[in-house]
């Protein structure tokens, strides 16, 4: 069993974004088939046009952000669940005065991103 406050755990910077942070809460070395991460993208920040080898799955806990998902952009806010599948690039954007937040699911496998 593993059970644990969001709160214990490092946020590390994302080099790749602007203002960009990502905590992980499940890693691969405790759950065998997916890793659970919380993203967190400043007011005014963003991370570049990219593709991950894996897919994603997420869900939006706070804010709103203009999501771009292989050439087609979508406002993402609070509530919504997104699905990006594994090469299809993407980026985001924050809008408004709050910091968008996410949890991204991905399997645990080797993922390579690459910068579009």
């Amino acid at each position: 069993m593993y059970i644990k406050t969001v709160n214990d755990i490092e946020s590390s910077p994302l080099t790749a974004g602007n203002g960009a942070s990502m905590q992980m809460l499940i890693s691969p070395q405790i759950a065998p088939h997916f890793a659970m991460r919380k993203f967190t993208i400043k007011t005014g920040g963003s991370m570049p046009y990219h593709t991950n080898s894996v897919e994603h799955e997420q869900y939006v806990l706070r804010g709103s952000a203009k999501v771009i998902i292989d050439g087609k952009e979508k406002i993402a806010k609070a509530g919504d669940c997104i699905f990006i599948p594994a090469g299809i690039a993407h980026s985001y954007e924050v809008i408004g005065d709050e910091n968008y937040e996410f949890l991204c699911l991905v399997p645990n496998k080797e993922d390579t991103i690459k910068m579009v």
